[in-house]
């Protein structure tokens, strides 16, 4: 019997796995399609874009989805008109948290993103409500091994960076958001691709999260980001 719930129990795993990966690439293939369809369809001419396929592949994205992606934008009547939607409120523990979705349908995103707010001990405020308490700001990830942290340092704030942190494992670029895809071309000719690099919502303060409250917070978030609609979360857990 426990060899048969250890092989169950690795087949949930697996299963859940599966589905976060087929989910993941739903949202990437998503940010593709409207990236190209806000912009020039050439990679090479819309940074947004460029961005989308870099952040795709570096998950190991297959290309075919990535063509498929792109087809959607491009061919006449394919596709569907997504909506860039922003909802804020407080998680638990109060947590403020922002979520950044891009959907098809107004009303079934608003709806099943409230429900998690009102099913999991959250509370969903206005658009405003918390948006104080974060910065929006580009940032740039590049592993720590790409090159020294003076040669980072010195070219990143050359091509116009606002701030350059180096830890035991990463660079960490920040920037003015429209200062980004300028700042990135730069850094890419001279490193390489980063790791990362998007816009992000920085918290100005944080707040510790109790014991008691973490795991409450986990469940939340985790049913957030889990959401089809939802692209991305921020929060400003300490």
């Amino acid at each position: 019997m426990a060899g048969h719930s250890k092989w169950a129990n690795i087949q949930h795993r697996k299963g859940a796995q599966d589905k976060k990966r087929a989910n993941l690439f739903t949202k990437l293939a998503r940010e593709i399609t409207v990236a190209a369809k806000m912009g020039d369809a050439d990679p090479e001419m819309n940074p947004r874009l460029r961005l989308a396929i870099s952040a795709a592949r570096k998950m190991s994205m297959p290309n075919d989805n990535i063509k498929r992606a792109l087809a959607k934008a491009t061919a006449t009547g394919e596709g569907s008109d997504y909506y860039e939607i922003r909802y804020e409120g407080y998680a638990p523990g109060a947590v403020a948290v922002m979520i950044e979705t891009l959907t098809d349908n107004r009303n079934r995103t608003a709806a099943e993103v409230r429900a998690i707010f009102n099913k999991l001990n959250g509370n969903m405020g206005e658009t405003g409500s918390v948006a104080f308490s974060f910065n929006r700001v580009g940032l740039i990830l590049y592993k720590k091994d790409v090159a020294e942290d003076d040669a980072i340092f010195e070219t990143a704030l050359e091509a116009g960076a606002s701030d350059v942190e180096s830890t035991d494992d990463v660079h960490i670029i920040s920037t003015e958001p429209n200062d980004l895809h300028a700042v990135a071309s730069v850094l890419e000719k001279k490193f390489g691709e980063p790791e990362k690099a998007e816009l992000s919502w920085e918290p100005t303060n944080t707040v510790a999260v109790d014991e008691n409250k973490s795991e409450q917070l986990e469940k939340f978030l985790d049913a957030m980001e889990d959401l089809d609609d939802v692209q991305r979360v921020y929060t400003n857990a300490e």
